[in-house]
């Protein structure tokens, strides 16, 4: 199955236990991009050992075993993949569980984002992909953070964490890098 995600945005309202960790993050992150925008032009590629797949309308495809999906620079693993038709045939959601389900995608910028989770509920028309159980997401260059369930907006790089229990969302924002001193040969 190959298909062309159209993009929509939607607004994404904050939960208020990730408001401050929100608010944190789009104030000390140095011009945050956006995911790679092209990507949702390009077709979405999948491999796994079994394929249970539908190209219609309000279905669900199903793959098992090794399970690769791509979509330009985004790539999203695990042991198992639900792909989620809506009614116009565009790939609304894909739900990948395993050993971890794993995401990954560049930004405009060309800096790498990274996550793991125990599942890895990707909102293919919003950009939203939420990772839940032993959550881990990293952004080259600019920090990790850690927690029960991590929210993170492919549009706008903001990440919303959260835990359960006793827990606690854990991060690390890294200083911007400082440009390279000149050096002494100038005329």
């Amino acid at each position: 199955m190959t298909a062309t995600a159209r993009s929509r945005h939607a607004n994404a309202g904050l939960r208020p236990a990730g408001a401050l960790l929100a608010v944190l993050l789009a104030a000390s992150l140095p011009l945050a991009a956006p995911a790679k925008q092209s990507d949702r032009d390009q077709p979405m590629n999948y491999t796994s050992k079994y394929t249970e797949a539908f190209n219609a309308p309000n279905t669900v495809s199903t793959l098992k075993g090794n399970v690769r999906i791509t979509q330009g620079t985004l790539l999203l693993t695990g042991g198992e993949a639900k792909i989620h038709l809506n009614g116009d045939s565009e790939i609304a959601r894909v739900v990948v569980t395993g050993a971890p389900a794993h995401i990954q995608q560049m930004d405009d910028s060309n800096n790498l984002m990274q996550g793991d989770a125990a599942t890895l509920d990707y909102d293919n028309l919003k950009g939203i992909a939420v990772l839940t159980g032993n959550a881990v997401v990293k952004q080259q260059g600019r920090g990790e953070f850690h927690g029960d369930k991590l929210t993170y907006n492919t549009q706008t790089s903001q990440i919303t964490g959260e835990s359960n229990g006793d827990g606690l969302v854990h991060g690390t924002f890294l200083p911007k890098k400082k440009p390279a001193a000149p050096t002494g040969n100038q005329p």
